[in-house]
């Protein structure tokens, strides 16, 4: 054990090593194999432990490809000669294609996924410690399922532009709105359609069809090891529950919770059921949540805001409270980040919670091994895991209450 309790880097890195061995795509056996595992630490340590089933559909290409295969279809049906119902149909097709990714993407109902798709059985573990009736607590996430790959996710691809154009670089604060062209797509075969505009409609129809086949290319790849994302999060997570029992638990007036989800690379399907099952007796006045996801790259940081179609920034008072944590435990903690991602700290996040994500990025400003193969234990920074895990112990103890 390192100092405080929590655990040593070679600790964080034999965790990260042995779930890395599990095949953990959302919802699936290997997921569940991992949750055991977390949950069998997390007893041994003495917290109160459960694994709680939820149905989801578990994946992300079938709900965003679908509608864009769609859309791509209205496309083709409004070319040819000028016909008004054959470029309603095209144009009724992106549209509904439109509302479905939208929906999706956005954090809607999510009607495609809950009500067409397939469903099958995720796992999140949820494990507490502390006085389970205390009026203020702390909530901490990371996820234990992996993603697919994908060519979309090749490494290189933004990482040439920025070496290339590196003013680009210092500037940059955001990562690039990648599924905006999931949403322009469909907009475009539709308005094109409407008005009788082949151009746009064929632009619209080509952006559509090569956002599908980037779907297909992930659904058909095979799933990444993940231990960047997010089993630097959950080793992290593992390392902060050792701390808190090894000092007897959490400050007296503190209720600490500890969740890894499953399904989160479906679109956060584990962390939204979370929240329908637990948000009601979580009210908002005393509960604040931390996000870890993705916290081996050599640069850890706290987000400013993140959305795949809209930015949402979190509260500032939580983002400066993570920032004095942070030095006071003399971690280096980067600002001024925004992703275009979408980590589970969103679901919290449009619930109304005082709450915060921490990730990492390397010197291009984006996640090591991101959705790739080389996502593996050996190539993460144990240093800032264990970084991580110090600032998590930090802010557990500022949040505890008065006097404690």
């Amino acid at each position: 054990m390192s100092s405080g309790g929590l655990l040593s880097e070679e600790e964080l890195r034999e965790r990260v090593a042995r779930l890395a061995a599990l095949n953990r795509p959302s919802a699936s056996a290997g997921e569940l194999a991992a949750a055991e595992l977390i949950a069998g630490e997390l007893r041994e340590v003495g917290a109160r432990v459960r694994i709680e089933p939820e149905t989801v559909h578990g994946t992300h290409w079938w709900p965003t490809g679908l509608p864009l295969a769609v859309a791509t279809a209205g496309g083709v049906i409004a070319r040819g000669p000028p016909s008004a119902p054959r470029r309603l149909v095209g144009a009724a097709l992106a549209a509904l294609g439109l509302v479905a990714v939208v929906d999706d993407l956005g954090g809607g109902s999510r009607w495609l996924r809950r009500r067409i798709l397939p469903r099958r059985e995720t796992a999140n573990v949820v494990a507490e410690l502390g006085d389970p009736d205390a009026e203020r607590t702390v909530l901490i996430t990371a996820h234990h399922d992996a993603a697919h790959s994908g060519l979309i996710f090749h490494p290189d691809l933004p990482r040439a532009f920025l070496r290339r154009f590196p003013a680009v670089l210092e500037h940059a604060n955001t990562s690039p709105p990648v599924m905006w062209g999931a949403v322009g797509g469909p907009a475009l075969v539709a308005l094109g359609a409407l008005a009788g505009r082949t151009a746009v409609r064929r632009l619209g129809t080509v952006v559509s069809a090569a956002y599908a086949a980037a779907f297909v290319d992930i659904g058909l790849r095979a799933v990444v090891p993940g231990a960047n994302d997010n089993l630097s999060g959950v080793a992290a997570l593992l390392s902060l529950a050792h701390a808190l029992a090894g000092a007897g638990g959490p400050p007296p007036g503190l209720r600490v919770m500890l969740v890894s989800t499953g399904a989160e690379e479906s679109h956060q399907e584990g962390m939204t059921a979370f929240a329908a099952r637990h948000f009601s007796a979580l009210p908002t006045e005393g509960t604040h949540v931390f996000c870890l996801d993705t916290v081996g790259s050599p640069r850890l940081a706290v987000l400013e805001g993140e959305g795949m179609l809209t930015m949402t920034d979190y509260p500032p008072a939580i983002r400066d409270l993570v920032a004095r944590c942070a030095e006071e435990a003399e971690v280096d903690l980067q600002r001024g980040l925004r992703f275009r991602n979408a980590t589970d700290g969103l679901v919290p996040l449009r619930a109304g919670y005082p709450c915060a994500a921490i990730a990492s990025v390397d010197e291009f400003k984006v996640p090591t091994d991101y959705h790739w193969p080389t996502d593996t234990p050996e190539r993460v920074d144990y240093a800032r895991v264990a970084d991580a895990a110090r600032l998590c112990l930090a802010l557990v103890r500022r949040l505890a209450p008065a006097g404690a």
